[in-house]
């Protein structure tokens, strides 16, 4: 059972400013959605069917790759054969 402080919190970690009148709607809508899904734990259903895991990607293949002065062509600064990047701090 959810109450009053629950739903004042919860809009508090949630960041949503609900007022003090929404607070009583709002309980009674969690409440209605609680009592729904122990309705839902009741119903017995068929368990999934078995699934056959597939890979739909590519196999990987060994393939040529860019060269180091080619992957550096593009490159705003280099240094010593690497990419220079401005200073984070």
């Amino acid at each position: 059972m959810v109450s009053e402080r629950d739903i004042e919190h919860i809009a508090e970690l949630a960041d949503i400013g609900i007022s003090k009148d929404e607070v009583p709607e709002f309980t009674t809508q969690f409440n209605a959605i609680i009592d729904y899904f122990e309705v839902l734990d009741t119903v017995e259903g068929e368990s999934a069917p078995a699934t056959v895991i597939t890979n739909v990607f590519r196999e990987d293949e060994p393939r040529p790759c860019l060269s180091q002065e080619e992957a550096l062509v593009n490159a705003g600064s280099t240094e010593n054969g690497f990419i220079r990047a401005p200073r984070v701090m």
